[in-house]
């Protein structure tokens, strides 16, 4: 387990935030006292709260720990396409 500080995990939250995809904890502190936990989103018995949440389609659960899912390539391909916002608006309406 990691421990960081407020002040430094605001300034590298994306690194800390891999760390814990990979199936870690962050321990965080403010002004070295710990007030919060980071742990990965899993699927344990004490989780009743998460999978209530889930099976009423609030939240969606991960695949497996430390995987993206694989609706989120389509995700990362679909913003890299180059077509102008007023071309994809005029083509919903003709359709529509």
């Amino acid at each position: 387990m990691k421990t960081v500080n407020v002040a430094k995990l605001k300034n590298q939250l994306s690194a800390y935030l891999a760390y814990v995809r990979k199936g870690e904890q962050v321990l965080i502190k403010d002004r070295n006292t710990p007030v919060a936990k980071i742990v990965p989103l899993g699927v344990a018995e004490e989780d009743e709260e998460i999978l209530a949440m889930a099976a009423a389609g609030a939240v969606r659960l991960p695949d497996l720990p430390g995987k993206l899912p694989d609706w989120f390539d389509d995700l990362v391909r679909s913003r890299k396409i180059k077509t102008s916002a007023a071309v994809l608006i005029g083509e919903e309406r003709d359709e529509g």
